[in-house]
């Protein structure tokens, strides 16, 4: 359980002098997830910031973050290499573009393959 004073959670709040004053934070409702065939996928490759190492990205899923951390499962293992999924895009690492594009089509994703 979280305390109710948790500060980090309060940082950049003004400070407030009525002692009634309760700090609560609005949540985001979460988007419920796309079936597979409605999701618009694509597969880049991404070089930028990363020392010079390549990893491919799969972006445009629609869904939970539940559902995105699973699918990126999914494809870590099958290509048998690391990753995450986070934030809406799931990083794979290396050039794996045309088999993370042909395991997504199989799975039943509009996948294209971006640059």
């Amino acid at each position: 359980m979280k305390p109710e004073n948790d500060w980090k959670q309060r940082l950049g709040v003004v400070y407030s002098t009525d002692p009634g004053f309760n700090y609560s934070k609005e949540e985001a409702p979460e988007v419920s997830t796309l079936e597979p065939g409605r999701q618009k996928l694509i597969v880049s490759i991404d070089r930028r910031n990363r020392g010079g190492k390549q990893v491919t990205l799969v972006s445009g899923f629609v869904g939970t973050e539940d559902d995105l951390a699973a699918l990126g499962r999914i494809l870590k293992v099958k290509c048998g290499v690391g990753g995450t999924a986070k934030d809406g895009q799931i990083t794979i690492q290396g050039d794996f573009r045309d088999r993370v594009t042909a395991l997504l089509k199989g799975m039943g994703y509009n996948a294209k393959r971006g640059n």
